[in-house]
């Protein structure tokens, strides 16, 4: 009788669905639609180099010593020479497409993912000197890729809460506008940003091997190597840039931070 009872208790385990003893094992696919914030940055500055020599955090003076960028800065593009008319930072919608892997044990769950996902993002700083003129450097990226552990906690058999962080990149286009019409401009851009990513979310099978979630991430880039290089070009020898020698000049910070919230949908296979 006790053999029969304990071959019917296992038959009866085998037989029990997957996603009950073990829903997040295993390899999955996915995909994910949301959207980009990024943190305010509406005063954020331009930093020059005098003389292109690598020493940054200098200033610019004029033929009779003043400062030639008094006008101020902007964390925007730049419409007008006039330090009243920039355009807002845009934020956009991101797609994406994971591919990962996790191990459950127990009620604890660890894996790793890697991701690839659009991005319309785009960020700008302006300067404007007292010639009048206005110039801003922006970004825009491409596409962005990531490589994260992430570990969880089952709060029901279901049901996966968890925390995820690694190694984020991003492909960057660098762009340059300017109303001089009289220096010479040479953009030295460094298209590519490296960073971190930090974040949480909750998972929810539906199904044995669907599951639909919601997560938040923080990225946060390093970027300041992209240089603009001023050289005479037809400006005379009273020419700001021309009295110090030529500039360099590039964002005055490195960090580009951004914020996700998206919708995930993955299928285990």
């Amino acid at each position: 009788m006790k053999a029969i009872t304990l071959a019917a208790a296992s038959a009866a385990l085998v037989a029990m669905p997957a996603h009950a003893q073990d829903a997040f094992d295993g390899v999955y696919g996915g995909v994910s639609i949301g959207y980009d914030f990024q943190a305010g940055d509406s005063d954020e500055t331009i930093t020059f180099d005098r003389g292109s020599n690598g020493t940054f955090g200098e200033t610019v003076t004029t033929a009779a010593g003043a400062d030639a960028f008094s006008p101020g800065f902007c964390g925007g593009a730049a419409t007008s020479p006039q330090n009243a008319n920039c355009t807002d930072d845009s934020d956009g919608m991101t797609i994406s497409g994971r591919f990962g892997y996790d191990r459950q044990m127990g009620k604890f769950v660890l894996g790793a993912v890697g991701e690839i996902a659009t991005a319309d993002v785009r960020d700008a700083v302006s300067a404007f000197s007292t010639t009048p003129a206005f110039y801003y450097i922006e970004r825009e990226i491409d596409y962005t890729a990531a490589l994260r552990l992430r570990a969880g906690y089952t709060l029901a058999e279901s049901t996966l809460l968890y925390a995820t962080g690694g190694v984020a990149y991003a492909k960057l286009d660098q762009e340059f506008e300017t109303s001089n019409t009289a220096n010479a401009f040479t953009v030295l851009a460094d298209e590519e940003a490296w960073g971190f990513q930090l974040g949480g979310g909750i998972e929810q099978k539906i199904g044995k091997n669907f599951s639909l979630g919601i997560e938040y991430l923080y990225t946060g880039y390093n970027d300041d190597d992209t240089v603009i290089r001023v050289g005479q070009g037809t400006a005379g020898a009273t020419n700001p840039f021309v009295l110090a020698g030529g500039v360099d000049f590039k964002r005055a910070g490195d960090d580009f931070s951004l914020q996700t919230v998206k919708a995930v949908a993955s299928y285990r296979f």
